[in-house]
């Protein structure tokens, strides 16, 4: 496995597979079995594997909360040997914004709701990086969670206008013993936080049974009531949407492809999830 930490280098390390399908994964470090998913995913799938390792400024609409993102790149080069990743891409600020990218995307109404409504131009700087990263390492293929659901549609959206000829592959949620979804952040909370947090999904779970005769304002309205009767949960919202376009639905025959998306903070710590109806 090689580490390289310029686009220069990674490019001379890709011409040496001499335009074999490359498989990409985004990553911001910290590594879990989630992101070890997508890696082994690629490398069944692809003839050369990059990771990127890099904590991007430009998305982070808090700065104590890109402050205190978990960084542990020893022990992440470690699990990406492991898993058989070729070559990882970890450059500095510098490298990936030798000046400011003043560049303003245009997402339309997948951008305002959810997320997009909770982190100012988070997306934004999504979009900025992960179009940067295309570029330099030219994947055929690259590989997202999708516990960052609606981080998925705007990167499909992205490609669109970009016209960047890569195939988006959106893989299933990893999570732990408990059923929390992995994440980096989880080793943010404290071990009384970590064993709370399982609620999260033990409620989306069991929404899905009440859906069949709830309707969808009482779905959402019993998930909210969950996490009243505990303080150390706050909600940032618990929203059921169409899988496409991610607008609200007020009924189940709305669409055929409805998702319950939930951000919540756990202490300090906000955790997202989602489940398909």
């Amino acid at each position: 496995m090689i580490v390289v930490e310029t686009i220069k280098s990674l490019k001379q390390e890709l011409e040496k597979y001499n335009s074999k399908n490359v498989g990409f994964v985004p990553t911001m470090g910290a590594l879990h079995d989630g992101h070890i998913s997508l890696v082994k995913r690629s490398v069944e799938e692809n003839d050369v594997t990059v990771v990127s390792v890099f904590v991007n400024p430009t998305q982070f609409n808090d700065k104590a909360d890109l402050e205190r993102y978990p960084r542990t790149e020893e022990a992440d080069k470690k699990l990406l040997e492991a898993a058989g990743c070729d070559i990882v891409f970890m450059p500095q600020v510098e490298e990936m914004y030798p000046e400011e990218d003043t560049r303003v995307f245009n997402f339309g109404s997948i951008e305002t709701v959810m997320e997009g409504k909770y982190r100012p131009g988070h997306f934004n700087g999504v979009a900025q990086i992960v179009s940067k990263l295309f570029y330099a390492v030219e994947p055929t293929r690259s590989y997202f969670g999708e516990k960052d659901f609606q981080q998925v549609a705007i990167i499909r959206d992205m490609v669109k206008q970009l016209n960047i000829p890569v195939e988006i592959i959106a893989c299933p949620i990893i999570r732990e013993e408990s059923g929390l979804a992995r994440s980096s952040r989880n080793e943010l909370l404290s071990a009384e936080e970590r064993k709370k947090a399982a609620l999260i999904s033990q409620v989306l779970s069991k929404s899905v049974n009440f859906a069949k005769d709830m309707s969808v304002e009482e779905v959402k309205n019993w998930v909210n009531d969950q996490f009243k009767s505990d303080d150390t949960f706050k909600m940032d919202y618990y929203d059921i949407v169409d899988g496409n376009s991610l607008q609200s639905v007020s009924s189940w025959d709305e669409s055929d492809y409805i998702v319950g998306c939930i951000a919540i903070y756990c202490g300090k710590i906000r955790l997202i999830d989602n489940i398909h109806y």
